[in-house]
């Protein structure tokens, strides 16, 4: 494609085959825009705005997106008034794009001949329009839809912004982590409480947009309904038609006499059920009236996952004191995870769970069951990795524990996944250190205190990462660190104490250092470390030593605090630092307060204190 190299060009992008410019007249051309960004081609266009993938040669022709708007206005004092308000836009989008990793990433913004120019980052992978041509979608991966947008638009509405088109041209499928990144905030706009009460420009997609929003006042259930819209399309694979004449609106999903979505009288002929849960949160996305919908994305996450496809409920501890104990067999009901089919191959182990009154002491001792498989590494070593149920938590401290770097507390919604069941032991670690070198060495044996059973420790965050990168190459699946927010949902297991064990834990159940205890206890500060599962008590997942013993790597760079921490499970990429690796869990050195289930620390990936281990996660698939 040639660009016209007019600095006053109005629109500067011409085919190859032109002469002179369509828009100026003039001849002179080039292939770069700002003597930077390589156009390839026309990606879309709408009534507002054209979209180009390009190349941004001074960053190694990174693939990038330049999105061309054309304000249809006269007069100086308007244009500069529109200037200033794309600016403003752009700022915002910078802002959203800086602080969650599913929203594209804006890497500029510039105003050019009588054209304004946004310049974002490219999300490689498919639209859900392109894979809705494939196949419709199941009610599993509606509600995988759900959980996975629904964290974004309430970062956004947080923020006061509405993106006023969310359809499934708008949503792509990440093609390296499959998660869904939301795009073109082009018609996203900044609300205020005057902003509310005042009519503000109309824009939005027919077909989509609530009545609300076609009259000029979106709000947040405006963003809501077209997220149910959405949908049910994906469901039926029906979508509005525009008549090739540029008449009305086809729509066989919506009857506009009566105001009403007929998604569910499609499925049924088609013979698709889905459940009363889903039927009835998509009704109340759609309701007509904006009063009459969810107010808010969590309040639609909250109900979600009250009937969540891979749920375990918490079940009561007894807090009466009873001695001596009676174990009671309780069968934690993993046998009621839908899509079982994962589930054949797993295989079942009993533990233990124990729960401790203020002063440490055991009040209740429960056996339960969890499903777990067992890696082979090799020499008759395996890694046991334990089912982890999906489930939304609440992550950090409230105000009267920890410090300022674990708040603010915050909703979480994670999806299951798989864990190790230890942390990697050196037996493990000399297995996987055999194997093919990835992109460093790894010393089979880097522990101090020796032991084909205790855990791995002094390794560095790079060093794990390597484990987990061969491990990969050796059985085809993908391990890695866990998030900071897996882990800390990992080690909760449902609970709100902060310990696993209660509002306190004694060395008795973890190895950890006791010097800065109240109670009237013998210490026991072992200065060592102990074989994985020594105390041989677990939390309610089926996970030990999740308190104590090593401090355990995780994939997140430091942040201080938690403000505009993704809300999704993910791992927190930008905006860290980068030669700060997060730890959790404490270690046998370390007091008990920062063994807490919301501890946090950091330590440089190099090394630094070497006194790290680390266990890792699998994804939910067997």
């Amino acid at each position: 494609m040639q660009i016209c190299q007019n600095p006053s060009c109005s629109n500067p992008f011409n085919s190859d085959s032109n002469r002179f410019c369509t828009s100026c007249g003039q001849n002179n051309f080039g292939y770069f825009l700002r003597n930077r960004y390589r156009v390839l081609e026309l990606l879309g266009e709408g009534g507002f705005s054209r979209t180009y993938a390009t190349e941004d040669v001074d960053r190694l022709d990174a693939p990038c997106v330049i999105k061309q708007f054309f304000p249809q206005i006269q007069g100086t004092s308007e244009r500069t008034k529109a200037a200033q308000l794309f600016k403003e836009e752009a700022k915002r989008l910078y802002e959203l794009g800086e602080n969650h990793w599913q929203i594209p990433r804006l890497l500029a913004y510039f105003e050019q001949g009588s054209s304004l120019y946004l310049v974002q980052e490219f999300i490689q992978g498919q639209t859900l329009l392109q894979e809705l041509q494939q196949q419709p979608f199941s009610e599993e991966k509606i509600r995988d839809l759900l959980k996975d947008l629904l964290p974004v638009l309430q970062f956004i509405h947080e923020r006061n912004v509405i993106h006023r088109d969310i359809k499934p041209e708008n949503i792509i499928r990440r093609q390296t982590d499959g998660k869904l990144v939301l795009i073109d905030f082009g018609g996203a706009k900044q609300v205020t409480q005057t902003s509310l009460s005042r009519q503000a420009t109309v824009l939005y997609t027919i077909g989509y947009a609530p009545s609300e929003q076609m009259a000029g006042f979106a709000c947040q259930a405006s963003d809501l309904y077209a997220l149910g819209v959405t949908c049910a399309r994906l469901m039926t694979q029906c979508l509005p038609i525009q008549n090739p004449d540029g008449g009305q609106i086809q729509d066989t999903l919506y009857n506009p006499m009566n105001g009403e979505w007929l998604w569910r009288e499609y499925l049924q002929e088609k013979g698709v059920t889905i459940g009363n849960d889903l039927r009835a949160i998509l009704d109340k996305l759609l309701k007509h009236l904006a009063k009459d919908r969810y107010q808010s994305a969590t309040e639609v996450l909250q109900e979600l996952n009250a009937t969540k496809f891979f749920a375990q409920p918490i079940v009561a501890i007894p807090q009466a004191k009873s001695l001596p104990f009676e174990k009671h067999k309780v069968t934690t009901p993993i046998s009621e995870i839908k899509a079982s089919s994962e589930l054949d191959s797993l295989q079942t182990f009993n533990f233990d769970v124990v729960t401790v009154d203020a002063q440490g002491d055991e009040i209740s001792r429960e056996c339960r069951n969890g499903k777990f498989y067992a890696e082979n590494l090799g020499s008759e070593v395996t890694l046991e990795m334990v089912g982890i149920p999906g489930d939304t938590f609440m992550m950090g401290s409230k105000d009267n524990e920890g410090d300022g770097d674990e708040r603010p507390q915050h909703q979480v919604n994670i999806k299951p996944f798989f864990m190790g069941k230890f942390p990697v032991t050196q037996a493990q670690w000399k297995a996987v250190a055999a194997l093919p070198k990835v992109k460093q060495s790894l010393n089979p044996y880097p522990s101090k205190f020796k032991g084909a059973n205790r855990p791995v420790e002094n390794v560095s965050w790079h060093e794990a990462i390597e484990f987990c990168t061969r491990l990969c190459a050796k059985t085809g699946r993908q391990y890695r660190l866990p998030s900071e927010a897996e882990w800390e949902y990992a080690c909760r297991a449902r609970t709100t104490t902060s310990f696993h064990f209660g509002e306190t834990i004694t060395t008795e159940f973890a190895n950890c250092s006791q010097e800065t205890q109240t109670w009237e206890q013998k210490p026991k500060n072992r200065k060592e470390t102990t074989p994985v599962g020594s105390f041989q008590v677990a939390n309610a997942f089926g996970l030990y030593d999740m308190h104590g013993l090593v401090w355990e790597w995780c994939a997140d760079p430091w942040h201080k605090n938690y403000d505009g921490a993704p809300t999704d499970g993910s791992v927190w990429e930008v905006g860290g630092d980068d030669n700060r690796r997060v730890l959790r869990g404490g270690s046998w050195s370390f007091s008990s307060a920062l063994c807490r289930s919301a501890s946090r620390s950091w330590n440089e990936p190099d090394g630094g204190l070497r006194i790290c281990g680390f266990r890792v996660v699998s994804s939910w698939s067997v």
